[in-house]
């Protein structure tokens, strides 16, 4: 299984972006029981952005609430990250991460990560 991540980019502060994950090699064996980002600045660790589980409930960092929204389709496995009003202190790498699961087990995977900076 990999974590495809795509949709980073340098963009000006007060700008949006949007990121995308997705999970291949699969097989048709996993569900995906949670999706989502986190993100690591230089000099930092790495923190959670943002997370949506398979019922559909986000979870946000509180310093992207109301600027950020995700989203995810179960069927494909797949998570989108909108940010909007980016700040020049959200710039990072940003790390898709999934917990998936075959059979009763879960597994944890993380992508390889996206760059995003904001300028000032």
């Amino acid at each position: 299984v990999q974590l495809q991540a795509s949709g980073g980019g340098l963009v000006q502060s007060g700008g949006s972006l949007r990121l995308s994950c997705a999970a291949s090699g699969t097989g048709g064996l996993f569900s995906m029981k949670i999706m989502g980002w986190y993100r690591q600045a230089p000099g930092k660790q790495r923190e959670l952005v943002a997370t949506i589980s398979s019922d559909g409930s986000p979870r946000y960092a509180d310093s992207l609430k109301g600027r950020s929204t995700i989203s995810g389709d179960n069927a494909e496995n797949t998570v989108h990250l909108q940010m909007n009003n980016l700040k020049p202190e959200d710039t990072a790498v940003y790390y898709c991460y999934a917990v998936l699961i075959a059979a009763t087990y879960e597994y944890d995977y993380w992508g390889q990560g996206t760059q995003v900076t904001v300028s000032s």
